[in-house]
């Protein structure tokens, strides 16, 4: 199975890549086929259901709303952030869906978008079914698809829902493990970032793929822009203020700051501009998901700020070596939190950006590897109980603390050579395995910990 740097890095819209995202694309593609069968026409009705975890928290994560809007035919990368609520309402009001953006059918808001809290289809916990009724009520088509992380989605017929549709293009350093891809830098005198930079090659040029990632890079810096200017209240219901603005103004002013930490607080305000941008509903890039989707930007904007002769070179660099790290977390393990818990988002983010920073301040591919292993490795066990099924408490914090522990790990790394007891694939391991351990209700469902321990208000 190959995967490319922009398979782990892509435009949505928040606040949750396997919960927003995933579903609207799932919607669109039902929607699409359609349109392809010839059976648009014929459609008087389309219901949605969501199962498993979408269905315990889709209202807040904007599953619903999601689904709505990706049978209407607009697509995560481009949706209007600004209106996509008001298009959903006026959906409702009207009582009328426009799928694929042309075919009218009637629409009922409580019966044909139906969340069950209790139910899971087999595969995985991010499932859900389409149908499309003809005017007698018989049923046209039906499927099923699931979101298993990152925005990827697969068919209900894929072998094995925990990976996506296999891409066979042949690469000429193929690798499914960390200890595949060291051994092909020993053999080859390449770093982590050439390896995945000559496989990207058969893709794309080198110069279409190097403006694809500034192109990235430059929808994480305006998200910042736009976190650190939007002020108010998160929507949701839980009233959490947006902190980003007051920080960045604070920061702004402090030019003269002798705090030897100083850094750390941009650190904190990048990651905490991006979550809350999010948790709105904003433009970000999945990294690999939206709700880890702070921490990759945070830690680049910690490099391009910080690190003497950043340029766009590093950039590039960067992003190819996290992705390298983040295929090693999609391939042996998974990095949906509804299925192994938070450690498979803010985790593996933390490893990839851990990585990606030692690889641009001059790590050897060994000393890559383990930062990226130390990322993980302190991040085991993390659950994902967000309160009210918001991607806001705990989410926006942790990623603030993930990017300084990044950050960290990249240093701590570069202190040694390379060789450590733990290797980064026996982390990985032990995060899939944890993650099957872990109880369901500390994986997206919002009935346990934080979740149930804090009083909503």
């Amino acid at each position: 199975m190959a995967l490319s740097v922009l398979d782990l890095f892509s435009v949505g819209i928040g606040p949750s890549s396997s919960h927003t995202v995933g579903p609207m694309r799932a919607a669109k593609q039902f929607a699409d086929d359609l349109k392809a069968d010839g059976q648009l026409s014929s459609t008087a009705r389309v219901q949605s259901e969501l199962f498993g975890s979408l269905g315990a928290t889709g209202r807040g994560h904007g599953s619903d709303k999601a689904v709505v809007l990706g049978l209407q035919g607009l697509e995560p990368e481009t949706v209007n952030t600004f209106t996509a609520d008001d298009q959903v309402a006026a959906a409702a009001l009207d009582a009328e869906l426009h799928i694929a953006g042309t075919h009218r059918v009637d629409f009922n808001w409580e019966e044909d978008v139906v969340l069950h809290r209790r139910k899971s289809l087999p595969a995985h916990p991010n499932g859900m079914t389409f149908r499309a009724f003809d005017h007698t009520g018989a049923v046209l088509s039906e499927r099923s698809f699931y979101s298993i992380g990152g925005g990827f989605v697969v068919g209900g017929d894929a072998a094995g829902a925990d990976k996506v549709v296999a891409d066979t293009t042949v690469q000429p350093y193929p690798f499914s493990t960390g200890d595949e891809l060291l051994e092909i830098c020993r053999r080859e005198n390449m770093s982590i970032s050439d390896v995945m930079l000559a496989n990207e090659l058969v893709w794309r040029s080198e110069a279409e793929l190097r403006e694809k990632l500034l192109d990235l890079w430059a929808v994480m810096r305006e998200c910042v822009q736009n976190g650190c200017n939007a002020e108010g209240i998160l929507p949701g219901g839980l009233k959490v203020p947006r902190r980003a603005p007051q920080l960045y103004k604070t920061l702004s002013q402090d030019s003269g700051s002798t705090d030897a930490l100083h850094a750390m607080e941009w650190v904190n305000l990048f990651a905490l501009a991006v979550n809350e941008e999010n948790a709105a509903g904003g433009r970000i890039v999945t990294a690999p998901t939206n709700g880890a989707a702070g921490i990759v930007p945070a830690v680049l904007h910690y490099y391009v700020k910080f690190v003497p002769g950043a340029d766009d070179d590093g950039v590039v660099r960067f992003l190819l070596a996290a992705a390298a790290v983040g295929i090693l977390f999609k391939t042996n393990a998974s990095i949906s939190g509804a299925e192994v818990g938070c450690q498979g988002e803010v985790g593996s983010a933390c490893s990839m950006a851990a990585a990606g920073l030692c690889e641009v301040l001059g790590g050897t591919p060994g000393q890559v590897e383990n930062a990226a292993e130390v990322g993980i490795e302190h991040n085991l066990g993390l659950t994902c109980d967000p309160v009210g099924g918001l991607v806001q408490i705990p989410c926006i914090e942790r990623n603030a603390i993930a990017s300084v522990k990044a950050i960290n790990a990249a240093r701590l790394a570069l202190h040694g050579d390379g060789s450590h007891k733990v290797s980064l694939d026996k982390a990985i391991k032990t995060m899939r395995d944890t993650g099957a351990d872990m109880k369901t209700k500390y994986k997206e469902t919002s009935r346990g910990g934080l979740a149930v321990n804090v009083i909503e208000c």
